[in-house]
């Protein structure tokens, strides 16, 4: 067992995996429905082949009432998540009121833009205003900004395509979306070796914001997609034969 694991995974190949950037080769998403919004990602976060954290949180709070989905870069979409909400704070101490959505998409797409050339992250921003409603802005790598009514980020965004043709629809409620959004990260987990680990939701509404967990056994397993395990260990010790019985 140790000589196949020496030869899977080189010392040197660890050196230059562990010296990798952070990225988050991610699914991210980002829905309307009638009501609000939901946004939904995987919590994979890797260091080149390596994984370095399977339960990161990738649905960043800005305000109350908006929220930001990050891919790519770790670095980079945290430091811009933290710049857009300090710049918002300061925003609702001086007006007195919350920031809406459009403002705070727009200093998204402000700092990604003027950073181009040094940023390498794809941003989704949802959230819940009184004045619109429910919005999603996408502001994708190179800091063009997007209103749709649905929005799909990361690596694993290119299996999606074609399922949201599919199955999006207008109107749906709010357990719909939701459950529209687990399924399609779940389907992207199981084809994007970049994302995997659990789902998180994020709902928000008039009524304020509900955050959701969903563990890898509860989410569906897509065309022979093995069980999850804690180890590569017990892949292996479950691959060896039964013991013959006398």
């Amino acid at each position: 067992m140790s000589s196949h694991f020496s030869q899977l995974c080189s010392p040197s190949d660890m050196d230059l995996n562990l010296n990798a950037p952070h990225s988050m080769g991610t699914t991210i998403i980002g829905v309307t429905y009638d009501g609000g919004v939901v946004l939904g990602a995987d919590s994979r976060t890797s260091t080149g082949l390596y994984v370095a954290n399977r339960a990161s949180d990738k649905i960043t709070e800005l305000t109350d009432n908006v929220y930001l989905c990050r891919s790519g870069s770790a670095a980079d979409s945290q430091t811009v998540s933290d710049y857009v909400r300090h710049f918002l704070d300061q925003h609702i101490i001086q007006l007195g009121q919350p920031a809406t959505v459009k403002v705070a998409a727009n200093l998204v797409r402000l700092l990604s833009y003027n950073n181009k050339n040094m940023l390498e992250t794809g941003l989704i921003v949802g959230g819940w205003d009184k004045h619109e409603g429910g919005q999603i802005f996408a502001v994708p790598l190179g800091g063009t900004i997007l209103q749709q009514p649905f929005a799909i980020g990361g690596s694993g965004s290119s299996y999606l395509y074609g399922f949201f043709d599919q199955a999006w629809k207008e109107g749906m409620t709010k357990d719909e979306a939701e459950k529209f959004v687990v399924k399609a990260v779940s389907l992207a987990m199981a084809r994007d070796g970049a994302s995997g680990g659990v789902v998180r939701t994020v709902i928000i509404n008039s009524e304020g914001v509900t955050r959701n967990f969903y563990p890898p056994e509860d989410l569906p397993l897509w065309l022979e997609e093995l069980e999850p395990v804690n180890s590569y260990l017990d892949v292996l010790a479950s691959s060896s034969p039964e013991p013959m019985s006398s």
